[in-house]
């Protein structure tokens, strides 16, 4: 850290052992992203790795001048903290350091910039986008390769603002992308809607490979208006660089693998997909926007940067946990003022962007319904379920949210449903071929539950020995060299709201053998049954 660039970065990963270099001969379109998801299929995640494949062809013999990488920002946390410069438990501290604390990009030369090695411009494009190794992320579904790992750099017509943002593009023809937004507040969606109201095209250049800080940025969820240069800038520990582009007015990455420019049609859209999607579905084919392309610049021999997405657990989802569940927390604990707010879990398996669990240390009366609503407000295309628990309940254990949900909420008390959500590629929403069916109200459109899993009446204690007896036990375990122990939280009982000191010493005189005297005692307490009459 910081990195200059993706080869920086790829050394990086190998001198810590996280990298797979391939040298044998891979087909793009059928053999290579199969072999690296069978690691998300079939490996834990602490031993998944990022593949480096150098040696690519296609399914039409071609062979490519440069190499492939694949799962280089998030087949685990330990590569997504490698990325940051941090191990994966120094993730969350990265984000809150970067957070207000950006670092604006830094203005090089075009003679200073890599990615200006070889330029091409239109008509003269030399074979255009298809020279590259643009990857079939579903072999046997995909109706054509697509850019995965594209960041699509964009500027409002209004303000000139950038936004940084992960789209994926169908590759269509030589000159000719498919570019799609789930939905309409995605940022670029919001400046292409602002570009076709003023009657013009919306300029974008897209970019493949560069300082990971870039691609994670610009994957966060932040809001609109923030520049994620800025951010990347904090997140590696230096400024970005950045070049002019060739053919509009913006700058991109001077250290990129591959810039790719040109216009998104705001008068035309044409179909677009199907491709799998991070609900475990693939998505259906629909009306998308269109991108021409003007220029093309590249560095020699570059390095083409995909990631896996679509069936959950991905690359995808291990960097959309970490960013939001970052976010959220710096949300909700400081722009909402909700000190209690402790920590907030994302799951890979609802996508990170379905189900989000709260943890509040002590709330206050009232607390866990402004955290829920919060979260629910922050942004309306995210989270179906929303769930308060408190401070002993680890979020990212589902066994121990699911214990919360079944002993510490009723439904008719505190379920709430909310409307108005826009859905996110959620396969069960209404099924139609109209597109109005995403809308708000009735019958249609997406919702939202706010569970308040928070106990708020007295609890007797968690079932499980007290801690000291625990402890004895554990060691007890390994004086006897018993196999390895990973325990789950909570792993030793403790005391709640509903404990007494009568209770304590009770447990007490248990343990020490006298337990009859608390039998004498409670044997002066009797009384008659209560018939009811």
């Amino acid at each position: 850290m910081p990195y200059r660039d993706l080869r920086d970065y790829i050394d990086e990963l190998n001198r810590l052992g996280l990298l797979q270099i391939v040298d044998e001969k891979i087909c793009k379109d059928t053999e290579l992203v199969p072999l690296v998801r069978l690691q998300f299929r079939g490996l834990a995640e602490e031993k998944r790795k990022a593949f480096w494949f150098r040696n690519v062809t296609d399914a039409r013999g071609r062979t490519f001048e440069g190499s492939v990488v694949l799962g280089a920002l998030g087949s685990s946390r330990a590569i997504y903290g490698a990325a940051l410069g941090v191990d994966a438990d120094g993730i969350a501290a990265a984000w809150a350091r970067a957070h207000g604390n950006h670092l604006p990009p830094h203005v090089v030369a075009r003679d200073g910039a890599p990615v200006k090695e070889i330029t091409h411009r239109a008509p003269n494009l030399a074979g255009g986008v298809d020279r590259f190794a643009h990857l079939i992320s579903t072999p046997g579904f995909d109706p054509a390769p697509f850019i995965t790992a594209g960041v699509w750099v964009t500027r409002d017509p209004e303000t000139g603002s950038y936004n940084l943002g992960i789209y994926r593009g169908m590759i269509k023809s030589q000159d000719r992308i498919g570019c799609a937004t789930d939905v309409p507040t995605q940022h670029l969606a919001i400046q292409w809607e602002k570009a076709r109201r003023m009657g013009r095209p919306l300029q974008a250049a897209v970019f493949i490979g560069g300082p990971p800080a870039l691609l994670l940025a610009a994957a966060s969820k932040l809001p609109y208006g923030v520049d994620e240069y800025g951010l990347a800038g904090a997140l590696n520990g230096a400024p970005i660089d950045v070049v002019q582009a060739e053919s509009f007015d913006a700058l991109v990455p001077a250290h990129a693998e591959i810039v790719i420019e040109g216009q998104i049609r705001t008068d035309l859209l044409e179909p677009e997909a199907p491709f799998g999607e991070a609900s475990g579905y693939l998505g259906p084919r629909k009306m998308e926007k269109i991108f021409e392309v003007t220029a093309i610049t590249e560095r020699a021999r570059p390095i083409y940067q995909g990631i896996i997405s679509e069936f959950p657990p991905s690359e995808s989802t291990v960097i959309r946990k970490a960013a939001f569940d970052a976010i959220y927390l710096n949300h909700l604990k400081n722009a909402c003022n909700i000190p209690s707010v402790t920590k907030v879990a994302s799951y890979e398996m609802a996508s990170c962007n379905m189900m989000f669990v709260i943890q509040l240390d002590r709330p206050a009366l009232g607390q866990p319904w402004q955290a829920l609503r919060a979260a629910a407000a922050f942004d309306s295309s995210l989270g179906k379920i929303f769930v308060a628990v408190d401070s002993d309940i680890d979020p990212d254990s589902i066994d121990g949210v699911l214990w919360a949900l079944s002993y510490s909420m009723q439904p008719h008390r505190d379920v709430e449903i909310i409307r108005g959500k826009v859905p996110r590629l959620d396969p069960s929403v209404s099924p139609s071929k109209d597109e109005h069916q995403f809308s708000y109200p009735d019958g249609q459109g997406a919702s939202a539950m706010l569970i308040n899993a928070c106990r708020e009446h007295p609890y007797l204690p968690v079932s499980l020995p007290r801690r000291d007896f625990m402890e004895k036990a554990l060691a007890r375990w390994e004086a006897l060299s018993l196999p390895a122990l990973d325990l789950k939280a909570p792993w030793h009982g403790y005391p709640l709201s509903a404990w007494t000191e009568e209770n304590a010493e009770e447990a007490k005189l248990a343990v020490t053998g006298r337990y009859f005297e608390t039998g004498a005692k409670l044997a002066k307490r009797r009384g008659p049954p209560d018939t009811g009459s």
